[in-house]
């Protein structure tokens, strides 16, 4: 069973109540909270905390709803270049359709749409901001803030924030959030500060980042994976010197808070004409994590392993061309300052053996491609590619045999129904792979099903995959990927494609 490092009801219970303090503390006034991180499905924060809620923090907000709208920024440049959140495989400007169908789901408001330093002619940023108008969601431009971040006395100003249109907000707790980092979400915040006081309200500033964890050590595995969660952005985790110097206490923070804090202190009191009521970038903060971790070796375990599996999915976009060698190094370096290996994550060598073991056997395996998937007992499971179906797919039907109890030689599926499908693929279709891939070796199982005892105990097993960590010897294709993140199996591949063709969709 998978062991809890952390408490999630703790940590409702702790997070919930700081923030309504923090919105209590202002004396009525409205308070701009920066959302940092995932706000749903932060799988991140579930996998180096075991035991977190991937949806704890909406949650929080579910319970505050009445208070609070929320407004979700993109940068433009993210949009142009098709930046991709990881966890789902899909872009940025997808990823935000996404976040407000999932926060109308949970009941709460949506203010409006940000696109952050928009530039003119941009023809898919103009597009994506008509199809959210065009659905009735507000969406406002923000162009690059002229002056930041050296002249405060242009930035603040009409030719600065004032620049902005300003965001109508009518409750107490204005969230802003993004799809992912540089989302212009601090930007975007102070903003709404400037026009606010220039129109003679008085509001806060606060900022919601879980990681890195600000009362843990610096060099705790869990904010080393935070580390290497945003190689592609650059960030390094630091003692927070502000801190330390106005309270003799030691607090982690990011290079990036660390180097805008003394920009945003004096923007902050130019806006209120006042001293800040922050000493540093923690004090800026309201995260509330650390405490809520019960057992520092479960999570130190965990974030060793996510830390493995950045590396191995940065080998992956590397070869695809999606990020940069400095990436892919800077990765590296986090790996061994930890003294880790990709052979670290338990499925990575049965499945590289297994695939040695079959080329060595017959010629014909000269290209076979293996997964191996770990069961929540800890059994490792293999499937390798054939004529029939992909590796993916093959370990997938393995897997919920071995959780059904059945034998490997049982059909879960007629070979005459995949000879079928395989017919229709190549002779009807024209595809050019008669291998069946696993979104439809999924479907043949579902029909097989309706007839097949066997199989319709081994669909009903499909759920329990949810969690499982695999392994593939070659890179998969985008629609396997898709479907294997769809089951919730967290799943890595070697560098390698199973074919020289540049295209391998």
């Amino acid at each position: 069973m998978s062991q809890i490092g952390f408490s999630a009801e703790k940590y409702i219970e702790e997070q919930s109540k700081y923030i309504l303090e923090r919105i209590d503390n202002g004396d009525g006034k409205r308070l701009y909270l920066e959302f940092g991180g995932k706000l749903v499905q932060d799988k991140h924060a579930m996998r180096v905390l075991p035991g977190f809620d991937e949806n704890a923090k909406i949650k929080l907000l579910q319970k505050m709803k009445d208070q609070v709208e929320i407004i979700i920024c993109i940068y433009s440049g993210d949009i142009t270049t098709n930046k991709t959140r990881q966890d789902f495989g899909i872009t940025y400007d997808l990823e935000v359709l996404r976040l407000i169908d999932v926060f109308r789901k949970y009941d709460l408001e949506i203010n409006s749409v940000v696109v952050t330093r928009y530039e003119d002619d941009s023809p898919a940023v103009d597009k994506f901001i008509n199809k959210l108008e065009n659905r009735g969601i507000r969406t406002y431009r923000h162009r690059f803030t002229k002056g930041y971040p050296t002249d405060v006395d242009t930035i603040v100003s009409d030719e600065g924030y004032g620049a902005n249109p300003y965001i109508e907000v009518s409750k107490p707790l204005a969230v802003v959030t993004g799809p992912g980092g540089g989302s212009g979400k601090l930007a975007t915040c102070l903003s709404q500060l400037y026009h606010e006081f220039k129109m003679g309200k008085k509001v806060r500033y606060a900022k919601f980042e879980t990681f890195p964890i600000w009362n843990i050590p610096l060099k705790h595995p869990v904010n080393i994976a935070y580390e290497a969660s945003t190689a592609d952005l650059k960030d390094v985790n630091m003692i927070d010197s502000f801190h330390l110097e106005a309270y003799g206490i030691q607090a982690v923070n990011y290079n990036r808070d660390l180097e805008v804090f003394p920009v945003v202190k004096r923007i902050i009191e130019k806006i209120t004409g006042e001293e800040s009521e922050y000493k540093s970038p923690t004090d800026m903060g309201v995260n509330r994590a650390g405490f809520s971790i019960v057992d520092d070796e479960v999570v130190r375990e965990a974030a060793c392993q996510e830390i493995i599996r950045r590396y191995i999915i940065a080998q992956c976009d590397y070869k695809k061309g999606k990020i940069d060698n400095d990436t892919l190094e800077r990765i590296k370096l986090l790996m061994d300052e930890l003294s880790l290996s990709s052979e670290d994550r338990k499925v990575v060598i049965p499945a590289r053996e297994y695939a040695e073991q079959k080329k060595a056997c017959d010629d014909r395996y000269v290209n076979v491609v293996v997964m191996a998937m770990e069961m929540e007992d800890g059994t490792i499971i293999t499937g390798r590619s054939s004529r029939r179906m992909v590796a993916a797919a093959a370990a997938i039907l393995n897997s919920v045999k071995y959780l059904s109890g059945m034998a490997d030689e049982i059909h879960l599926i007629s070979p005459n129904i995949l000879r079928s499908i395989q017919e229709l693929k190549t002779e009807v279709l024209m595809s050019d792979k008669s291998s069946l891939n696993c979104e439809e070796i999924l479907t043949a199982l579902t029909i097989s099903a309706a007839t097949n005892p066997s199989a319709e105990a081994a669909l009903g097993k499909l759920s329990c995959l949810r969690g499982c960590k695999a392994h593939c010897t070659a890179i998969l294709s985008d629609k396997d990927e898709t479907t294997l993140k769809a089951l919730g199996i967290d799943v890595t591949s070697d560098p390698e494609y199973i074919t020289n063709n540049l295209y391998y969709g």
